[in-house]
């Protein structure tokens, strides 16, 4: 009996240890669980109010990043010049104050001379020729004037009108009058006979209403967009001489290459795709704001062809001025104006 008790015994201790061991071995063989990294948080400045539809289209971009990184990213937007204002916007992100912002080429006039040949006024058709337009000009040129940060992409808004306070039918009643612009739309406002007065869009507003300016050069969104319908009576469409304000998308350039090149990947083909979808929210909102202001009772003014040529005529100089004043910076004007005109037409398709 005391035989069979300790055979028993053995018996037990040989399956207790049997079982422990591939209990070890089946733990042994299980891949250990992997400890999620933390996302890559980056910011991202825009000047445009939270509620305009460029914003919305900047946010929904964030977004995709989001989704196609797997969570890889977190991007935290902040609109309405919360972070850096929009003539700081650039020089934010080169400091690092953002990692990504939006803002216009035009508020820092002088600083992109190659990339201010897109806001001619070369008849810019629709917000999605001009956004097509400034894409194809800036990867043909790849002018040397932003290489101190990434550019994920550009976008443009559609023909800049004239939109004051009092109707402007002819050049004559253009004459003298205050017109808000930027870059090199001042110039046209100089050339068309009024007093160009420099102003990013978020002041214009109060300006208009305060009487400070008695017009702005802009594209037709801003009436709703920006609420400045409300503070102007008549809209002069004199789009054969619509020009636009080009608008970059960039990063800090050492925030870009700290980025794995399978998220790189993701911020490239995401910024391809919304081109196209910044391009026909301008044009969406262009028709949004005429729709607009026509309910409001603004008075909406097309030029007759006879008219509408002084005032290409008129223009003529701002275009050999552009010419002649980067030829003094070693940069071929005639070549950036020429392929403009030629990616206006191609684009206009």
């Amino acid at each position: 009996m005391k035989r069979l008790v300790i055979v028993a015994v053995c018996m037990f201790v040989v399956v207790a240890l049997s079982a422990s061991c591939s209990k070890k071995e089946e733990q042994a063989q299980q891949p250990a669980q992997e400890v999620k990294a933390e996302p890559v948080k980056l910011t991202y400045s825009i000047f445009f109010p939270p509620t305009h539809p460029q914003c919305k289209a900047a946010q929904d971009w964030a977004s995709e990043i989001e989704k196609r990184s797997g969570g890889a990213v977190k991007i935290d937007v902040f609109p309405g010049g919360t972070l850096t204002s929009a003539n700081d916007c650039y020089d934010g992100v080169v400091k690092g104050i953002s990692d990504i912002g939006m803002s216009c080429f035009a508020y820092s006039r002088g600083r992109f001379p190659v990339m201010e040949a897109v806001d001619l006024p070369l008849g810019y058709p629709s917000g999605t020729a001009a956004t097509k337009t400034a894409n194809d000009y800036y990867n043909e040129m790849k002018p040397a004037e932003l290489e101190d940060v990434h550019v994920l992409y550009l976008h443009a808004h559609g023909p800049g009108l004239l939109h004051t306070k009092k109707p402007v039918k002819t050049l004559k009643d253009i004459k003298g009058m205050k017109i808000r612009s930027t870059g090199l739309s001042a110039k046209v406002v100089e050339a068309l006979g009024g007093v160009p007065v420099a102003m990013p869009q978020p002041g214009t507003y109060e300006a208009l209403q305060k009487g400070v300016v008695d017009g702005t050069f802009a594209p037709m969104e801003t009436m709703k967009g920006w609420k400045q319908g409300e503070v102007v009576k008549a809209t002069t469409d004199c789009r054969t001489i619509g020009y636009t304000t080009a608008m970059f998308v960039v990063m800090n350039k050492d925030k870009w290459n700290q980025l794995p090149p399978e998220v790189q990947k993701v911020f490239t083909d995401v910024s391809n795709e919304w081109i196209a979808v910044h391009g026909k929210a301008w044009d969406d909102a262009d028709v949004e704001a005429k729709a607009y202001v026509e309910g409001l009772g603004n008075t909406y003014i097309v030029l007759d062809p006879a008219e509408a040529k002084k005032w290409e005529k008129a223009v003529e100089n701002v275009l050999k001025s552009y010419v002649e004043e980067t030829k003094a910076k070693n940069i071929d004007g005639e070549k950036a104006v020429s392929l403009l005109r030629e990616l206006i037409k191609k684009n206009a398709q």
